[in-house]
């Protein structure tokens, strides 16, 4: 089963950042999975949160600031003193961290709240610069911003991310049309995932930190898990 590191190695670095992304970097994982947003100047930032409150010593969305304005907030030591001044990276800065690896790398495009206008094809555009176009998988809970995804580049890997129980996964995302299945870690034992399976849908799951969870997902024949603690996961599934 494929891991994908969640935010980076997020349970021991603040997610979203280099430093939660250079240890994953280093790990022996099929990838990673990031957040991207849009600034005000247009400029594609790695964070999870429409808000940069939760991560930083800052306040307000991150729409309405520049990213020089961005660059001005500590996004590091809310999660430890260790990390005190850590910034907020753009895309183009992960994925400079990953071209001589071969991870594979999830972008999901935090558009389900602020739609972002032409963030799909901005994206698009700085994975090719860096000659990633094939490594990376495209994925958001806005499915409109995959349908574009798809009517742009149908060669990109998009995945539908799902925080609901559907009844038909793989008729749905047919029409989309997309690639993949995100699901919730509760939905992913459901009968219509099962489904899905059987019919040979790619399945992913967010996000699992618990070492039983991975097994019982594993023996379900599901492809990948996103995890905030890889290693140990990886690690544990290894001694089964």
């Amino acid at each position: 089963m494929d891991i994908f590191a969640h935010r980076g190695v997020s349970a021991h670095y603040p997610e979203n950042t280099i430093a939660a992304f250079k240890a994953a970097s280093k790990l022996p994982v099929t990838g990673i999975e990031l957040d991207v947003h849009l600034t005000a100047d247009g400029e594609l930032v790695v964070i999870h949160d429409e808000t940069i409150d939760r991560t930083s010593n800052g306040s307000g969305y991150v729409k309405d600031y520049t990213l020089q304005e961005l660059r001005t907030f500590d996004f590091g030591s809310w999660f430890s003193t260790e990390f005190e001044g850590e910034g907020l990276p753009t895309l183009g800065e992960i994925l400079e961290l990953f071209i001589g690896t071969n991870h594979r790398i999830n972008i999901e495009l935090k558009t389900d709240v602020f739609p972002y206008d032409g963030i799909e094809a901005l994206v698009i555009k700085e994975v090719a610069a860096y000659q990633m176009t094939e490594r990376v998988i495209i994925s958001s809970f806005n499915h409109e911003s995959i349908q574009i995804v798809s009517q742009i580049a149908p060669y990109i890997e998009k995945a539908a991310l799902f925080a609901e129980i559907l009844v038909d996964f793989n008729g749905y995302t047919s029409r989309i049309p997309a690639n993949a299945i995100h699901v919730s870690l509760p939905t992913a034992f459901r009968k219509s995932v099962g489904k899905a399976l059987q019919e040979g849908a790619i399945v992913r799951v967010y996000t699992v930190n618990n070492i039983e969870y991975a097994y019982q997902l594993q023996q379900l024949g599901i492809q990948a898990i996103f995890t905030d603690d890889p290693e140990k996961i990886k690690s544990a599934l290894a001694m089964e």
